[in-house]
């Protein structure tokens, strides 16, 4: 496992036990950089009138179209740090 898999792994962990929620904005970027890292360019159409949480979930991950999966991965572990800093483990 490379350096920023087993770095990415931890975050993803640690953001689990964060002492409170981040708001919805930060979720939704976590949201779009998880799926970036570990599925690549967003697939599927965007979800209706109906489906906003959906919705929002597609839009954040479809701002990263176009990243590499590393490069997602890196910047995961970045917005996740700063998280970690604000809001503490539990």
């Amino acid at each position: 496992m490379s350096d920023i898999e087993a770095q990415f792994n931890k975050a993803a962990e640690d953001v689990k036990n964060l002492a409170s929620t981040p708001d919805n904005e930060e979720l939704l970027t976590l949201y779009g950089l998880f799926k970036q890292a570990t599925a690549g360019d967003v697939t599927g159409d965007r979800p209706g009138l109906f489906d906003p949480k959906g919705k929002a979930k597609y839009d954040a991950w479809k701002k990263n179209e176009g990243m590499d999966q590393t490069d997602a991965k890196n910047e995961y572990v970045k917005v996740a740090n700063t998280l970690i800093a604000k809001y503490k483990l539990k």
